[in-house]
């Protein structure tokens, strides 16, 4: 007896729901934009619909659409570049210090990128090959202070390129900025060769006008805040930055968030579900001291 085969339908083919579909078919009415979507999020994490993490990486992701290269670049007194004009012997300590992959490599002029070198490739000398050393430099890729994020990971991606050159409205070089910078974006922070518990906690940026700027990392104490730059935030102690924040603000805020606090203005640049990553600090002048100069 010939077997009959069952008959499938198209409704038959439809795929299973992604975790984001039901959640989406619980909502009523539909999230409107992009803040009351993160509140529905939060609210599954809060009942273990989905961790920590993942709504972490999911800010994360919203974040880097909304950020630009200039706001997490390395900037340019903070890079570690090598001047091949001068000997190997001579720069070699500062490879195997800083334990980068990839160095921006200046030739006697420092104004002027020449290529990137990377790491790796020097091992080439001390196998005693034929060394060329300017023939071993990488292209340069140029990117303005404007350019968004998302659209820089599509490129980096693209490309196979791992590292940017961050350039001002006036075509000078601001700072670089890498792959792992914008993914830390989404996945937090990476542990590496740009990233120290001793190193960078405080970084001078420059002047608004008369006003100091300094970008800091959340885990900074208000003592080291107070150490590297004389400001006070409430008092001199081991509470770090971060903590103060959430303090303040009564919740983990989110990138955007602002206050001021005495003569500091606050903004949270970076911010996962769990704690402030990265704040910029601007000092406040008064505008009778702007009058009377």
């Amino acid at each position: 007896m010939q077997e009959h085969s069952r008959r499938v339908r198209p409704a038959d083919l439809k795929p299973p729901r992604t975790l984001f579909e039901k959640l989406t078919a619980l909502i009523s009415p539909e999230p409107e934009n992009r803040a009351e979507l993160l509140e529905i999020l939060t609210e599954a994490q809060e009942r273990n619909l989905i961790d920590a993490d993942a709504l972490a990486m999911i800010e994360g992701v919203f974040q880097v659409s909304d950020l630009c290269a200039r706001d997490i670049m390395v900037p340019l007194a903070q890079m570690d570049v090598i001047d091949i004009s001068r000997p190997i012997e001579e720069w070699m300590h500062q490879v195997l210090d800083t334990a980068h992959s990839r160095f921006p490599a200046i030739d006697d002029d420092p104004d002027k990128i020449v290529g990137v070198l990377l790491a790796k490739d020097l091992l080439r000398y001390y196998a005693g090959e034929t060394f060329e050393l300017k023939s071993m430099l990488r292209p340069v890729t140029y990117i303005p202070e404007s350019k968004r994020l998302n659209v820089l990971l599509r490129d980096f991606r693209a490309n196979r390129n791992h590292m940017a050159m961050v350039v001002d409205e006036y075509g000078a070089v601001a700072g670089l900025i890498t792959i792992e910078d914008v993914l830390e974006q989404i996945v937090g922070d990476i542990d590496d060769e740009y990233d120290s518990e001793e190193e960078d906690h405080v970084i001078a940026l420059d002047y608004k006008g008369n006003a100091k700027r300094w970008r800091v990392k959340g885990t900074t104490t208000l003592a080291q805040f107070y150490e590297e730059t004389g400001e006070l935030l409430k008092e001199a102690s081991d509470r770090t930055l971060g903590e103060f924040v959430v303090s303040h603000l009564g919740e983990i805020p989110h990138k955007g968030d602002e206050f001021d606090w005495e003569d500091l203005h606050i903004e949270v640049l970076r911010a996962d579900a769990t704690e402030v990553q990265l704040l910029q600090i601007e000092q406040i002048i008064p505008e009778e001291r702007d009058s009377e100069d």
